[in-house]
């Protein structure tokens, strides 16, 4: 026999053995497509913490607006442009945070066949005007506060995020359901703990109104039965009429603290601290430790308050 016919024997050989490891493991993936991970971009770092408690090691997740950076104001660069278009589920805050409000068509755009994830969903959107007192608000006709974008600030409706988030990863991955499920439900009692605490905890309160620097806790202040008292406006600064009223009223309420976020300036808060004899507390409402941001902006509060 030549060595022709040997190598035809050989290569018969080997196109028998794929051919039964075809017929007898068909569903058998590669370990490239058995390990690849979800692609899911998030607008901010708390919704990277759900969707990780949910996807675990089946998920890859990308925020846009990084640590420190303001939802507000930041723009995408073109290396995370790139991520997005590779991924296969965007998780939108979409309650009209004003990065997605000037990003979001052109996020699509980038990648047209992402799933869109919509976190707002079932939420109830409170409007920005519940955060004023009406002596507070000079409304024009062509003036629109819109609604509260920071939908994450309260424990309840992150219950909600969570599940828009599980439906999403089903949608894409509808073989793991029972897997993403499990893993939601074991957040989501996490969250309902810190829920009843901050009930708790609040509930002791004779005194209700806190100040803020910027209008962040308005879910929060609504679902614990609290008012905040915002600095800024629309992304205004007060004037010296507004600053002397803002000061009055932080006298009248016995306000000894502010709170402000570090993704803003607090030169303005630290004047009117400095005026009503108080501080300024930092807080930011875009920590990945979701629950314990929730808790160390909980006991402040409680605590400036007793």
């Amino acid at each position: 026999m030549n060595s022709r016919s040997y190598a035809s024997i050989a290569v018969l050989f080997i196109c028998l053995i794929a051919v039964s490891l075809f017929y007898f493991y068909p569903n058998q993936k590669s370990i490239t497509e058995t390990d690849e991970k979800i692609g899911v971009i998030v607008t901010i770092v708390p919704q990277a913490e759900f969707v990780e408690k949910v996807g675990e090691d089946k998920v890859s997740v990308v925020i846009l607006v990084p640590p420190g950076a303001s939802p507000h104001t930041y723009e995408p660069t073109p290396s995370q442009m790139q991520k997005v278009a590779k991924a296969k589920i965007y998780a939108k805050v979409g309650s009209g945070i004003e990065f997605e409000l000037a990003w979001m068509d052109k996020i699509i755009a980038t990648n047209p066949d992402m799933l869109i994830i919509d976190c707002s969903e079932n939420i109830e959107l409170i409007d920005i005007t519940s955060h004023y007192n009406e002596h507070e608000l000079e409304i024009h006709e062509d003036q629109h506060f819109g609604k509260d974008p920071h939908i994450w600030t309260s424990p309840r409706n992150a219950k909600i995020m969570v599940e828009n988030i599980c439906n999403g990863l089903i949608e894409i991955d509808p073989s793991n359901k029972k897997y993403y499920a499990q893993n939601k439900a074991a957040y989501v009692n996490d969250l309902e703990e810190t829920d009843r605490k901050l009930s708790n905890s609040f509930s002791k309160l004779k005194v209700r109104k806190f100040m803020v620097y910027h209008p962040t806790w308005g879910y929060l202040a609504k679902d614990y039965d609290l008012e905040q008292i915002p600095i800024e406006k629309e992304g205004k600064e007060p004037n010296i009429e507004g600053i002397a009223y803002l000061i009055d009223q932080a006298k009248g309420n016995n306000i000894k603290v502010i709170f402000a976020t570090p993704e803003f300036q607090t030169d303005i808060a630290e004047t009117i601290a400095d005026e009503m004899g108080g501080t300024v507390v930092l807080v930011s409402p875009l920590e990945k430790d979701y629950i314990n941001m929730l808790t160390k902006i909980s006991d402040e509060i409680a605590r400036s308050l007793n």
